[in-house]
């Protein structure tokens, strides 16, 4: 098990459009705004990949489902979620 944010291909959706349909179905929050922070190659030199990072404010209204991830893709997803300080330190400590 690992600790890990949203995330998902972006298959024919473009990288907005689908951070907010991974925040969905992973969280069960229905994120309507998001602000791109930053871009980055998943591993310069070898692989094209480009990688997106997104951040979003949510509230208990936003709620719509357990989330968890979809079944018939096979995702196992407990939702954690961590103040700004506990989930830095974290980062800290690895």
């Amino acid at each position: 098990m690992l600790i890990e944010t949203c995330a998902g291909l972006l298959d024919e959706n473009n990288a907005e459009d689908c951070i907010k349909k991974e925040a969905e179905e992973e969280t069960g929050y229905k994120i309507d705004k998001v602000e791109k922070i930053f871009e980055a190659y998943m591993s310069p030199g070898s692989v094209t990949e480009v990688l997106y990072f997104f951040m979003a404010e949510y509230s208990d209204a936003m709620k719509v489902s357990e989330g968890g991830g979809l079944e018939h893709e096979q995702e196992n997803i407990e939702v954690l979620e961590l103040n700004f300080n506990d989930a830095y330190a974290m980062i800290g400590s690895g």
